[in-house]
């Protein structure tokens, strides 16, 4: 298993060997085993799987301690540029932001840590996405950012006008006005 680091403590890319042969290919695209030696030692207890059209972004969305959520994301079919931004008050990346493209022709996975704000935007005409996730889904607890703040000046490669957002995330708010209780632990950024 193959971990690139992403000078973001605890935010690692994962990808898988593949093994190809005439029939097609095959990998794990999760091993607990492999997590661990990484330091990851996070039971993943929901996966969730969304279908999304080019223009679509989704994010930047988080829950709050105790019900934060840290997340092995991935895309089955398609191209997203996948976004996050570092919440965790302390943390040499606070309020910094990290993008990778995640596609079904790489098959790269980002690990997101507790305490990291997550959005993605279709780039391609569909996107199969898929995460799992270490905490369950708790609404009372569900918060956001604006994709379109200007502190953070995400580009999210699609043209602003193709932009397409839902209600929910219309009402984010930006970083500065945004809730937040997450705090870096430099021992365990996982």
């Amino acid at each position: 298993m193959n971990f690139t680091e992403t000078g973001f403590p605890g935010l690692l890319i994962f990808t898988p060997p593949i093994f190809r042969d005439s029939r097609g290919y095959f990998f794990e695209s999760f091993n607990a085993k492999f997590f661990e030696n990484q330091g990851i030692k996070r039971g993943f207890l929901q996966d969730n799987q969304a279908l999304s059209t080019y223009g679509i972004v989704r994010g930047l969305h988080y829950q709050l301690a105790p019900h934060a959520q840290a997340k092995l994301v991935r895309v089955i079919q398609g191209e997203v540029l996948d976004v996050v931004v570092d919440l965790r008050v302390g943390s040499p990346t606070f309020a910094k932001q990290f993008s990778i493209v995640l596609s079904a022709e790489n098959n790269k996975q980002l690990y997101v840590p507790r305490g990291f704000a997550h959005g993605y935007a279709v780039l391609s005409t569909t996107a199969l996405f898929f995460y799992k996730c270490d905490s369950f889904y708790s609404k009372n607890s569900e918060s956001g950012i604006a994709y379109n703040d200007p502190a953070l000046s995400i580009d999210w490669k699609i043209p602003p006008d193709k932009i397409i957002l839902s209600e929910k995330d219309r009402l984010n708010k930006v970083l500065a006005e945004a809730e937040m209780n997450f705090v870096f632990n430099p021992e365990n950024p996982f």
